[in-house]
Parts: structure tokens; C-alpha cells; sequence
């Protein structure tokens, strides 16, 4: 055969899905359904912005929204997220049973007056489904399952609008606009990608069909040579070659394409999951970031699964090569590059999308994460974000503490006590992926031969023990279809103590290093920190109340702050080197140490209050008389004491006597100490003063700047005091 022709692309008609809700034959349909329609009922009833969002949801045709407004109950019935799984068989019979429902809304729609338009959209629907998903059932699986959590999703944002009483927005917030694009792209790409396995599918056909003519044109040439039919078949079989060569081409073409267009949205998903890293490293510092991972999970599986789908369509056209080819033929040389480019997609998406997904943490001593110690045990959590596996395939993670440790004198190392490998296992109870929950871990310090119990004293290593960083690595040996590679990802840096003692000078670290390096695999970082600047420490110092207590510090009380560290010259330029923040200061203890004993006071024994806003908390004594001098005998503020180790807590109140000069009163100090044994609103409501005639009075009567005592702190009274009067 002689060289193929030019080629010429065939273009197939794309289906497109109706924004809005089914019009005419409506309401005969919905009279047919059955009364539980839990969340599309509650779907139909939000907001106009929010309905946007749904319209904007059902765009495409992946499932027309008549399909989910006739078939809504049954569809919320059934488990999609288990039917998607590789290998399950309850896809298929979950397409013909819904298939049969369409053809039972069609039926009763039938007998309405007004059912035409819709039993026209039931029975085009049906047919679209039929043709898109029947050779590949766990993708309707795929498409509904993901349309139900981002329901559930808009749902959620709708409803707390409603409840906050604020009127929804009419643009969705930016994080909104870029899930939707994202979303948006890989509903193009399975569109694309259907077409493109349609094209493969015709192109088998071609080719079928041009070697059973070219077999007959073989024997007619060995039976009859004479024949002079012969030329003219031979012409036939050139037109046909022409046409293969044109619709290879053609397939090939289209693969380049969405090959390009997988890569985007590759590249627009990574970016989002360095943003994730991002947020959860701020989150372990208190931050009040989501970190949830569904929304990730559900890209990076979208995004995979093209991957390994275009590997398969490569495999179909490496085997119709294999039985066909010639001259100049195009799948000689391109599907090798294609192979190429998609395998190493595949690679970075893979290796990005094995995540922490909960950092290292242990009950106690504290509540925060990445702070460990020794022969306690602590949890963790890996997930795999690309939920696709082999079910005959074992998929082992392999946790080590210090795969690659530094080269530095001293510096510890730990044994893993419990089993450090691990299957990952794909958890249905909480609806999340294929995850290896870690739990009961503990970490043993190994001894040093010559060195003696505990292996490492103060000043042994180069770096302390609350400064000494360490790694605990995760490796993973992936298997999917024809893809083997090797996937490993490591938490954050943890510091390993081995007293309680030493977790608030740990957690000083774990703050300042997250804050400032920019490798978060530094373990050497404390050989030289940077100093903090005052704009980005200040955001971490609210985070630690935020978590403590569920309120973060406002500017007055951050200014107080600056002002303490960094004196009357405090600017948002300004810098503090990380001795100053961690170690003693002249007053005996650090700064640190005494936010730490503010905080620990806060969350045991102040939580409330300070949540409500009654504690104004970080003012200087000079602040403090400004905003008393010119209020009211007897308002009275609450501050922290500046004095305190452990954290104290204070109130002042003014009087004005037959002087012009105000006087400025205030109580020793309550630690934890007198709050363990009564609680600070009880204290204020009973402290009383010796006045005239030596009656008790309380100069406590209004809380800054107006609000009567008892209105401010009479829901925090103790029961059984709460009737008692009070002067």
C-alpha cells in the first residue's frame, strides 16, 4: 500500500444540559414522587445566589437536573460513592435501575396534559445516559456522587447565610469561582475524553472493516491475478487506507489536545494543594483555616483517572498498530512521546497528592499538634488523594522517624516502638479515601553506646532538645494498572521532649519555624533563625487565642504587645530576633513564657469571658488610666498581669473623691491557684470593700466602658449563688 492521504477531522455535536429547572409538565411529574426528597426539597427552597450556584452545578449535560428532579429521592437512596469504586459491579445495575425509573416517569408523565415537553427531556436524557455511560457505568457513579457532596456543599453555605440573617451574597466568594472553574474544566475533560473514546471505537471499525477487505483483495490475487477487478479494489483499499490514516490522526490529534488541557488543569490542581499545605501548616499553629480535603480529593482522582484513561486509549492504538501499519504511519512515533508526557503527569500529580492529612498529635500534656514525647503514644493520618487502586494489589505505607537525619553531633535518634508499616485502606465509615491511620505510635530514644542513660544532656548537641527538629517520613510503593512508582511525603517538623516541662519552649519552636521557614524540611533551622517581623508573629500571637479560646486579639491589644517588645518605637517594620521571644528577659522568664501562662489561664479558666469579650486584657498602666480617668466611680476593666509567670489576671476601677484627681484602684493578681477554687465572675460579683460607717460595699458597679456588672457577668454566676442579692 502506498502513502496515506491528507486527513480531515470529523466533528461530533456535543450535548448541552439546561440551566434551568424543568418548565412545562412540571407539575405533573412531581405528583408522582414520593414525599422524601430530603435535600433537593431543601436545594429548591435557598437562596437566589445559592440557586445560582446549583444552576451553574447542573450546566453540563453529566446528568441533566430533570434526571435529578424527577428521580431526587431514589437518587439519594442509592450508595454512588461505593458504586464508583474500580472493579465494583453495582455501577452497572445502578445505571439500568435508573434507566428503568426514566422509564417509569415517562409513562406517568404521559397521562398528564401538560407532561409533553418533559417526557420529550426524560426520553432524550435516557438515551444520553444510555450512550455515555453503559460501557463505563462507574463514571454515572463518579458524576452523581460528586454532584450530591457539592449539593450538600452550597447547601450548608445557604443555610448558614439564613441563619447568620444576612442575606446571601450575590457573587460566590473567590474560593467559589475557583472550584467552580476546576470543577468546570473536568467535566470538559470527561466530555472530551467520551468523544475521544468514541472516536477510538470508530477508528476499530475503520480498521475491521479495511483488513477483512484486504484479506478478500489477498486471496482474489492469489485465486485470480488476471482478474481485472483487481485495480479496482486496490483503489477501494487505498480510499480506506486514506480514511484510517485520516481518523488516526484525527485520534491522535484529539489526545494532544486534551493532553494539553489535562496538564492545565494538573498544574491549577497543584497549585491548590500547595495552598492546602499552607493552610494546615497554619492551622496546627491555631489558624482558623478549612483543611478539609474532599474537594482535593475529588480533582486529583478526576485528574488521574484521564491520565490512566488516555494510557488505555494509547495501549487500544498500540495494538491496532500491531495488526495494522504502514508507510508513514503516525502511530508509529507519536504515541511514544504521548506515553511519555502522560506518565510523567502522572508522576507529579501521584507524588503531590500523598498527603498528612493530620499531623502528629498526642492527647497531652497539651492540645496542639507536632509536640511530641518520648514513650507517649500519638496519632497521625496519610491519604492518598488519588482514590484509585487495584483491588488485588496491597498497598503498604512504610512510616520511619529521621529517614535522612542531619549530620550533627548530638543529635537524637528515635526507634518507632509499634509496627511502622501499614496498609492503606480505603475508609467507607467516614466517606473519606484511601487513608493509613497511624494510631498508638510511640517514639524510644535510642542510647548511644558510652553515653549513659538518657544518651544526650543539655549541652551534648549542637541544638537543645526543644530546638532539635525531626522528620517522620512516609513511603509508599503505588501500583495501579501498569504504573508502579514510588510515593513518599513527610509531616512537619516535630519536637520529640521527654518532659512535660519542656512543651511550652516546644511549641515556641514548632510556632516560629512554621512561621518563618520557607523549607519546611529544615531541621536545621535553629542553627540560625531569623528574627520575626512584628506583622506576621502578631497574626500567629491571635491564632493562639483563637484556638485557646475561640476570639483572637484586636489591634488595641496587639498594639500593647508591640509596645512591651519592642518599646514606644513599635512599627509594623519592626522585628524580633528569636532569643528575645524564647528566652529570659530581665524580669525572669521570656515573653514567651509569660503569653503561655496567659493563655493556659484563659483556656482552663477564663474561656468564656474572654470569648465574650469582658476581658480587655493586653493594657499598660498608663492605657489603663486613660480610658478609666474620665468614667464613672466604680467602672472597672480586667487586664493580665505583666508580672505573673503563670499567668494573672487583675481588675482596676476608678473613684472620684472630693479631689479633682481621680483615684485608680486594683487587686493583687488571681492565678490559677484562686480560679481553681472560684470562679472569676463570682469573684467580682462578691468583692467587696470596707466603705463608710464600715459597711461592705462593691466598688465594682459598671464594666468598661457602661455595662452594669451584673448584665455583663450574671450568666457566668454560679448556680447556687445566682439568687443571692448583691449591692
Amino acid at each position: 500500500m502506498g502513502q496515506a492521504g491528507a486527513c480531515t477531522a470529523a466533528v461530533g455535536t456535543e450535548l448541552r444540559a439546561q440551566l434551568e429547572p424543568p418548565g412545562a409538565g412540571e407539575r405533573g411529574c412531581r405528583e408522582h414522587l414520593p414525599p422524601a426528597m430530603a435535600q433537593w426539597q431543601k436545594v429548591q427552597e435557598l437562596g437566589s445566589a445559592h440557586l445560582e450556584q446549583v444552576h451553574q452545578l447542573y450546566r453540563s449535560d453529566l446528568l441533566p437536573m430533570e434526571v435529578r428532579h424527577c428521580l431526587a429521592a431514589w437518587i439519594e437512596d442509592q450508595a454512588w460513592q461505593q458504586a464508583a469504586e474500580p472493579g465494583s459491579s453495582q455501577a452497572r445495575m445502578l445505571l439500568y435501575a435508573l434507566l428503568a425509573k426514566l422509564d417509569e416517569q415517562y409513562g406517568r408523565c404521559s397521562t398528564e396534559a401538560d407532561g409533553f415537553v418533559l417526557q420529550h427531556n426524560l426520553r432524550k436524557a435516557k438515551h444520553d445516559l444510555q450512550a455515555r455511560y453503559e460501557e463505563f457505568p462507574e463514571e454515572l457513579a463518579n458524576v452523581i456522587t460528586n454532584l450530591l457532596r457539592e449539593e450538600k456543599r452550597i447547601l450548608s453555605l445557604g443555610l448558614e447565610a439564613q441563619q447568620a440573617g444576612a442575606s446571601p451574597t450575590p457573587t460566590p466568594p473567590m474560593e467559589t469561582d475557583r472550584q467552580q472553574k476546576i470543577e468546570q474544566r473536568l467535566n470538559e475533560i470527561q466530555e472530551s475524553m467520551q468523544d475521544l473514546e468514541r472516536s477510538v471505537r470508530h477508528l476499530e471499525e475503520l480498521q475491521d472493516t479495511f483488513d477483512f477487505v484486504y484479506k478478500i483483495n489477498q486471496a482474489h490475487k492469489r485465486t485470480n491475478p488476471a482478474d481485472p477487478e483487481l485495480q479496482a479494489q486496490t483503489q477501494q483499499l487505498q480510499a480506506m487506507l486514506n480514511s484510517l490514516d485520516q481518523n488516526r490522526k484525527s485520534v491522535l490529534a484529539k489526545m494532544q489536545t486534551l493532553l494539553g488541557r489535562v496538564e492545565t488543569l494538573r498544574d491549577f490542581v497543584l497549585k491548590e494543594l500547595a495552598a492546602w499545605r499552607e493552610r494546615q501548616r497554619q492551622a496546627c499553629l491555631g489558624a482558623p483555616h478549612d483543611t478539609a480535603l474532599g474537594s482535593l480529593e475529588a480533582w486529583c482522582t478526576g485528574v488521574a483517572g484521564a491520565l490512566f484513561q488516555l494510557l488505555r486509549v494509547l495501549r487500544t492504538l498500540q495494538e491496532l498498530r500491531a495488526k495494522v501499519s504502514y508507510q508513514h504511519d503516525p502511530l508509529e512515533t507519536e504515541p511514544g512521546l504521548l506515553e511519555r508526557r502522560i506518565r510523567e503527569q502522572l508522576t507529579s500529580l501521584l507524588r503531590s497528592a500523598f498527603v498528612v492529612e493530620e499531623q502528629p498529635a498526642m492527647p497531652h500534656p497539651s492540645r496542639r499538634q507536632l509536640v511530641l514525647r518520648t514513650n507517649q503514644k500519638f496519632s497521625t493520618c496519610i491519604r492518598l488523594l488519588v482514590k484509585l487502586q487495584d483491588r488485588n494489589q496491597q498497598l503498604v505505607v512504610k512510616m520511619e522517624c529521621d529517614k535522612d537525619p542531619p549530620n550533627v553531633k548530638g543529635f537524637r535518634r528515635f526507634n518507632i516502638l509499634t509496627s511502622p508499616n501499614k496498609t492503606l485502606v480505603l475508609d467507607e465509615r467516614h466517606r473519606k479515601g484511601l487513608v493509613c491511620d497511624f494510631r498508638h505510635v510511640t517514639l524510644k530514644e535510642q542510647k548511644v553506646v558510652g553515653s549513659g542513660k538518657g544518651s544526650k544532656g543539655a549541652s551534648e548537641g549542637l541544638l537543645p532538645v526543644t530546638e532539635e527538629l525531626h522528620l517522620i517520613t512516609f513511603t509508599l510503593d503505588y501500583k495501579y494498572q501498569d504504573v508502579e512508582l514510588q510515593l513518599q511525603t513527610s509531616t512537619l517538623p516535630v519536637v520529640v521532649i521527654s518532659n512535660v516541662c519542656q512543651a511550652s519552649a516546644a511549641w515556641a519552636s514548632i510556632l516560629w519555624f512554621n512561621l518563618l521557614s520557607p523549607d519546611p524540611k529544615d531541621q536545621l533551622f535553629f542553627q540560625a533563625p531569623p528574627p520575626a517581623p512584628w506583622p506576621v508573629l502578631a497574626e500567629a500571637l491571635s491564632w493562639q487565642f483563637m484556638a485557646a479560646a475561640g476570639r483572637g486579639l484586636d489591634h488595641d491589644q496587639l498594639h500593647m504587645l508591640a509596645e512591651k517588645l519592642f518599646g514606644p518605637d513599635a512599627s509594623p517594620k519592626s522585628t524580633l530576633p528569636w532569643i528575645q521571644f524564647s528566652k529570659d528577659s530581665p524580669a525572669g522568664f521570656s515573653f514567651w513564657t509569660w503569653l503561655e501562662g496567659i493563655l493556659e489561664l484563659i483556656h482552663k479558666h477564663l474561656a468564656s469571658l474572654w470569648k465574650d469579650g469582658l476581658i480587655l486584657g493586653f493594657v499598660s498602666k498608663k492605657r489603663e488610666r486613660q480610658l478609666l480617668r474620665r468614667r464613672q466611680t466604680g467602672t472597672f476593666l480586667l487586664r493580665f498581669s505583666e508580672s505573673c509567670r503563670e499567668g494573672g489576671i487583675t481588675f482596676t476601677w476608678v473613684e472620684h473623691g472630693s479631689s479633682d484627681r481621680p483615684e485608680f484602684c486594683s487587686v493583687k493578681p488571681y492565678t490559677k491557684v484562686e480560679l481553681e477554687s472560684l470562679p472569676l465572675a463570682d469573684i467580682i460579683r462578691d468583692y467587696h470593700m470596707l466603705a463608710h460607717e464600715n459597711v461592705p460595699e462593691n466598688p465594682l458597679k459598671l464594666l468598661y466602658p457602661t455595662q452594669p456588672r451584673d448584665e455583663a457577668f450574671g450568666a457566668y454566676y454560679s448556680d447556687s449563688r445566682k439568687g443571692a442579692p448583691h449591692p
